[in-house]
């Protein structure tokens, strides 16, 4: 069983709020939800919608075809008419135009009732969500009729809803993070509101500097006085924060920097997902310095990059860039079980305790400033060196994971939260080939030589124009990646479950 069900209507309409409300009534009753946001920059009006995947099995996709749309306005059921399923539902909120800013309660309590939700389950998640209405709900749920009925048996299945910002949150307080800093930048900003949240609670300072070029300099200083830091940013934001990253590459000043992808050049379409930004991780900065890059796909598998990232960055005094995109970031998953973590521990030297010296300046091992020309050259071998380290660690913490037939010929490559569609439509449709998800971008897995090897058929799927990830494999393994095999998606949408399964049983026979 799956149901796909869209919420449209203007910005201020409150479409998150029910989604959320929508989305944890289903999951209350053991069901799987995949709820995908697209939404204009704009504070009022315009277009917004959300789409919710309900399902019995695991779902981390949703399709454009739609079994039940929730019109909040008039434009809602206009735009979407196209994507609507033969037996598609409609519901209007003419229905209810008297009760204004509530009727977005009203439509969601006739969708739930379709269902047949009794008024305890609507009760039970607006103690959370709707503290104020529960009077209002209790009556309108007396008062709404339904004439469908497509009752849902309850599973026994115990699924937290986290969104990928919130999963990258709670996995660095896991790992011990002290201090975030950041500055307001979608899709980063939810990252920064979550960490500002949970402050309180934990020994966690969060600090909001006057710029991005503030954000990771304070960063670097209060990482040298021996705490674990993360800073957060989008793709503009980074622009601007890549001196710093130049220092922490010189200096050895261990850092996280959360770099959440949207559409650009420059301002772009900012509400929207991207890939476009693998290259911006991989070469930004001045001068050679070893780093990280990794790109997360799902909740589960981000608390634990997360976890590794910290520990990558403190054991080899590096930057490690943990890329994800607004698809992964806004958008809401379900999570069984929270994995389990080790608490990350400063073992380097801490000023206060010794003397301490790091610089931006070539230096010699004790900290002080040196332009002597072997002491450049050994420098230089050193850092070189420290990525042959790197990779021998990354080696042992799953660099790759592998979906579907793993015994198949016909490989598709991809990152990031591209891996969640592709790994839904392995799983739930007959198509003859396994996924494997580059984890660690760089350094570069040998790993994903062997795949290549084992392979006859390779595909790749990304949301960028010019095919990244394709250009990496290329410059780590010789192998290039056809362009007829090439499926490339940047309309700032992201890849969605039916269009993509007819891409592939188009293309692998």
């Amino acid at each position: 069983m799956k149901y796909h069900i869209l919420i449209g209507g203007k910005a201020g309409q409150g479409i998150n709020k029910i989604s959320s409300f929508i989305s944890k009534l289903f999951s209350e009753k053991g069901y799987y939800i995949f709820n995908y946001r697209d939404y204009q920059s704009l504070i009022r009006g315009g277009h917004n919608f959300n789409i919710i995947c309900v399902s019995e099995g695991k779902i981390s996709s949703c399709e454009k075809k739609i079994d039940f749309l929730v019109c909040l306005d008039e434009r809602t059921k206009e735009i979407h008419k196209e994507d609507l399923k033969k037996n598609a539902v409609i519901l209007e909120a003419k229905e209810f135009e008297n009760l204004k800013i509530d009727v977005n309660i009203a439509l969601s309590i006739k969708l739930g009732k379709i269902f047949s939700f009794e008024k305890k389950d609507f009760l039970k998640i607006a103690e959370k969500e709707f503290p104020n209405k529960k009077d209002l709900i209790s009556d309108l749920y007396d008062k709404i009729e339904t004439k469908e009925k497509l009752p849902l048996k309850k599973l026994n299945k115990n699924i937290e809803l986290i969104d990928g910002s919130k999963s990258v949150a709670k996995g660095s307080i896991e790992s011990g993070l002290n201090f975030y800093l950041g500055y307001p930048m979608t899709p980063s900003t939810s990252l920064l509101n979550y960490f500002k949240e949970y402050e309180k609670e934990n020994s966690l300072r969060v600090l909001q500097p006057e710029s991005e070029i503030s954000v990771i300099n304070t960063a670097l200083g209060i990482s040298f006085s021996g705490n674990l830091v993360m800073v957060g940013t989008s793709g503009g934001g980074f622009d601007l924060m890549t001196e710093g990253l130049s220092f922490a590459g010189q200096s050895e000043i261990p850092l996280v920097i959360y770099l959440a992808s949207r559409p650009g050049p420059s301002t772009g379409v900012p509400t929207y997902t991207s890939q476009g930004d693998l290259n911006l991780a991989l070469f930004s900065g001045h001068g050679e310095f070893p780093r990280i890059v990794l790109s997360p796909g799902y909740p589960e598998q981000a608390i634990k990059k997360i976890n590794e990232s910290f520990f990558l960055a403190e054991k080899f005094r590096v930057p490690v860039i943990f890329l994800t995109e607004k698809n992964f970031a806004e958008s809401l998953f379900s999570l069984e079980k929270f994995p389990k973590l080790k608490k990350i521990k400063i073992e380097r030297e801490i000023p206060g305790e010794q003397i301490v010296k790091n610089s931006s300046y070539e230096h010699l091992s004790n900290g002080e400033t040196t332009e002597n020309e072997e002491q450049i050259k050994e420098n230089n071998k050193k850092r070189i060196k420290k990525e042959k380290e790197i990779l021998e660690e990354i080696e042992k913490m799953s660099p790759i994971e592998i979906f579907g037939k793993k015994d198949s010929k016909n490989l598709i490559f991809c990152f990031g939260s591209t891996v969640n569609v592709i790994k839904d439509i392995l799983t739930y449709e007959k198509i003859d080939a396994k996924v494997v998800q580059i984890i660690y971008l760089k350094p570069f897995s040998k790993k994903i030589k062997e795949e290549i090897k084992k392979s006859k058929n390779i595909f790749i799927v990304e949301q960028n124009v010019t095919s990244q990830l394709s250009r990496l494999i290329k410059e780590n393994t010789l192998y290039e990646i056809p362009e007829k095999n090439r499926i490339l998606k940047y309309n700032g949408r992201p890849f969605f479950y039916d269009e993509l399964k007819e891409e592939l049983k188009k293309r692998i026979k």
